[in-house]
């Protein structure tokens, strides 16, 4: 294990990570807000800190192999957002714990959502852009980031992307050169980002608001600078803009790099994992739509399909955003909803959850099975529409969901032993572990009231999430040590 190597790579990442003070630090200044010297302080620590990493181990210049790779991805996040924790732990305005300030920070920059904040919109400007800005660098990964600037540096990448890529199958690349990747991929995110403010603004939002909530939507992280999130807009355009542009980042960063290169939509038009995300977006929206018309929660069709649309498609996604507290809608919506956010977005997102295609595997090899019951001598293959799939590839697929239901299931346990109620407990886990956000019964508003060993298990939790299991869980096995 090239350990002086690892130091080396992270101490510059943290380098490079502690500019993300600054922005803050001039919106401070901008708005008059106070909080700047927090900042500032977060700078020159997080700075002095990657520095010493660095400078002992600048001239280490090893190949990284996979598990070095893995290694980074992990350690880099942790770190990360660890150090991402320093200015709410210096601000006054929020007086957060120890606790608290690795929960927001780990939430944010895992694009989970989930918060521990209340009056949010009393917060200093300079403290709402950083958490809006937390989740924006970590939409696509901050890796993939570094990965384009990190190959002028001297350090290889694609042993860094195959690690915090998401999908069933991690050996692919867009572009030969795995930097032209990153690069291209963060163009398209760039785009989108710019995108989505500019609509907000012109349907009505501030462009500080704009910008804030543009990053949000992008990252489909769910940070609102408002406790009622989206409601407190109460706008049928704005939700609407909202949820084309989490549909947008919901799908495969491949396609629109297709679409965008190739200019040409056809890709969209054959891909089998797009078509099977929005045959689940329909039914989700549709049987939330007539339930609620059934029970008149909204009074009328028109207002009951605009609020069906925008939870069903911000809770599916991993979003998180909200526009009414659908915890209290009838019957069984709450609990699918909930759900329904374990299918997440497409591979190559920046949704979380166990991605489309994944489930699209488990649904077409759990038919298999059963017309191998009925013609046990005959031959049956997965394809998924024209491509047949590998057999490492579904085995693969079952593996993972093996362990997301093994990670599930502990961490689950784990907040009961706490203290915490089953519903609490599940909706919990299943909100930090699929990124996103918001849950039922105690956890329906803010995690404030959590236990902070339950926090500490959320947060891991999300970490998990984010990591796609086994980049995490890989760290636990003896043989991962063996030179």
């Amino acid at each position: 294990m090239q350990y002086r190597t690892i130091i080396r790579i992270l101490g510059l990442l943290v380098a490079m990570f502690s500019t993300t003070m600054l922005l803050p630090g001039i919106i401070s200044l901008v708005f008059e807000d106070g909080s700047g010297l927090p900042f500032l302080l977060a700078f020159f620590l997080i700075l002095f800190t990657g520095l010493a990493f660095w400078y002992p181990n600048r001239r280490y210049r090893r190949d990284l192999r996979a598990k070095e790779g893995f290694l980074i991805v992990v350690l880099f996040w942790a770190v990360l957002a660890s150090f991402a924790a320093f200015p709410f732990l210096l601000l006054e305005q929020p007086e957060m714990s120890v606790t608290d300030a690795f929960f927001e920070s780990f939430s944010g920059l895992t694009t989970t959502g989930a918060t521990v904040i209340e009056g949010i919109e009393y917060l200093p400007k300079s403290v709402q852009f950083y958490r809006q800005q937390l989740q924006w660098l970590g939409g696509m990964g901050i890796i993939v980031l570094a990965v384009a600037i990190l190959p002028i540096l001297g350090v290889g990448g694609m042993q860094l992307y195959r690690a915090e890529t998401p999908g069933p199958v991690k050996d692919s690349k867009m572009t030969p050169r795995i930097a032209d990747t990153a690069k291209h991929l963060w163009y398209i995110y760039l785009s989108l980002t710019i995108a989505c403010a500019v609509s907000y603004w012109a349907a009505g939002m501030n462009w500080f608001d704009a910008i804030c909530h543009s990053f949000s939507t992008i990252a489909i992280g769910g940070f609102s600078n408002y406790d009622a999130s989206m409601g407190h807009f109460n706008s049928p355009v704005i939700n609407l803009i909202c949820v084309v542009f989490l549909w947008i980042a919901a799908l495969n960063f491949a396609l629109h790099y297709a679409a965008a290169s190739g200019r040409s939509l056809r890709g969209y038009l054959h891909d089998p994992e797009l078509k099977a995300f929005f045959f689940i977006q329909a039914v989700l929206i549709t049987v939330c739509f007539l339930v609620l018309v059934q029970h008149g929660n909204y009074g009328n069709a028109e207002g009951a399909f605009d609020q069906a649309l925008f939870q069903a498609v911000s809770v599916s996604t991993t979003a998180g955003f909200a526009t009414t507290d659908f915890a209290n809608w009838p019957t069984f919506l709450p609990i699918l909803l909930i759900f329904s956010s374990f299918i997440g977005g497409c591979a190559g997102s920046t949704g979380g959850g166990l991605k489309v295609i994944r489930v699209f595997l488990l649904y077409l090899q759990g038919k298999r099975e059963v017309e191998r019951l009925i013609h046990p001598k005959a031959v049956y293959s997965v394809k998924l529409g024209d491509r047949l799939m590998p057999e490492r590839v579904v085995e693969a697929v079952w593996g993972f969901f093996s362990a997301y239901a093994m990670i599930f299931v502990i961490i689950m346990i784990g907040l009961i032993a706490t203290g915490m109620d089953n519903i609490t407990a599940f909706s919990a886990t299943a909100a930090t572990l699929n990124n996103l956000g918001p849950g039922l019964g105690q956890v329906a508003g803010t995690f404030a009231d959590v236990t902070d060993s339950g926090k500490w298990l959320l947060v891991v939790a999300m970490l998990f999430g984010r990591l796609e299991i086994f980049s995490l869980l890989v760290l636990f096995s003896p043989t991962f040590w063996r030179s």
